[in-house]
């Protein structure tokens, strides 16, 4: 009786894991990216872009990147909320020989993805302005994310991507010197005495 006992337990414990492992739903594919690095004066950006969650505004940075509109423009701006917190912003700074028609707003609400510490984002004015300038936060800025329970424009900043390599680069930026007197409005102050150079930007995939 006991040997029987043992062995009818040894065939339910080898057939378990196989049931398991027909019950488990297979492992959901990791989102596409699409990594660019961004050669500036100050270093190189590694940035690694959310092509599935973000999708339009992913390819509207591609766009950028891939006819080359990037190429000599520069991070011109630095908020420096608290040391080491705040963000820079850059790209093509609203010239009309390098901006494209601006994209629909693609808001954290849709896409899942959150203001975190290292996160590029799309620089806008309404929704639906955003064309070729951009920042990257340096620590987490949840307020930036969109939030419906917020009377007005409460759709926030449409994040695309992160900062994988180089946000020692990103700090330096940040550190860097500012103008007490350029820039207009909130921006005031906040505008770099000596733009950073984004000297090229390319796909690295």
């Amino acid at each position: 009786m006991h040997r029987r006992f043992v062995l009818a337990a040894l065939g339910l414990a080898a057939a378990f894991p196989a049931l398991a492992q027909e019950a488990a739903a297979p492992p959901e594919p990791a989102p596409a990216l699409a990594h660019v690095r961004l050669q500036t004066s100050e270093g190189d950006i590694l940035l690694a872009l959310e092509k599935d969650r973000a999708p339009v505004t992913t390819a509207n940075f591609l766009r950028y990147v891939d006819q080359k509109r990037l190429d000599g423009t520069s991070f011109y701006r630095a908020t420096r909320v608290a040391p080491g917190f705040g963000l820079i912003q850059g790209g093509a700074r609203n010239d009309p020989r390098r901006a494209l028609p601006p994209i629909a707003h693609e808001p954290t609400s849709k896409t899942g993805l959150t203001h975190a510490d290292g996160t590029i984002s799309m620089a806008r004015a309404a929704p639906g302005s955003a064309t070729g300038d951009f920042f990257i936060t340096v620590g987490a800025m949840p307020t930036m994310d969109a939030d419906p329970s917020q009377p007005g424009d409460n759709l926030g900043f449409a994040a695309f991507g992160r900062v994988e390599q180089g946000m020692d680069v990103v700090h330096r930026i940040l550190d860097a010197p500012v103008s007490p007197t350029e820039g207009e409005g909130a921006m005031r102050g906040q505008m770099l005495a000596s733009p950073v150079k984004i000297i090229t930007a390319r796909r690295v995939d």
